[in-house]
């Protein structure tokens, strides 16, 4: 007489219930770590902004040093919102400071919704 066995399909109860507890412990640590990520979201925004408005100060600096026809006067820190690709997003504010011709000066870009969320760029003054 020839017995045939059937093999196991499928997972048991105890190891469903081992899965599912695995993947909560997981989740239970690591949910925290991922829940508010908006201010450093934030933070690094503005951080690109600043980096965008230090290199256009600096490409205007030179074009305008170039050819006095070319480029945007800029001696206030307001005027580099003006020679960036596009502008200012309308989400950021910069701190007004005068720059002296051929001079640079520290310029603070802020989030209009926090002003607590700023960083600085470099402003190149040129007449």
């Amino acid at each position: 007489m020839n017995i045939i066995y059937k093999s196991q399909q499928g997972f048991t109860l105890i190891e469903l219930l081992m899965a599912m507890v695995l993947i909560a412990i997981l989740g239970a640590v690591a949910i925290p770590h991922f829940t508010d990520l908006t201010p450093d979201a934030k933070q690094s925004a503005v951080k690109g902004i600043a980096g965008a408005l230090g290199a256009a100060s600096a490409s205007n600096y030179g074009q305008r040093k170039a050819n006095s026809t070319s480029g945007v006067a800029v001696d206030n820190c307001n005027d580099a919102g003006h020679i960036m690709t596009g502008g200012l997003p309308s989400e950021y504010s910069i701190t007004s400071a005068a720059i002296a011709n051929d001079a640079t000066a520290t310029c603070t870009v802020n989030r209009i919704d926090d002003n607590s969320i700023q960083a600085n760029f470099v402003g190149m003054g040129i007449n």
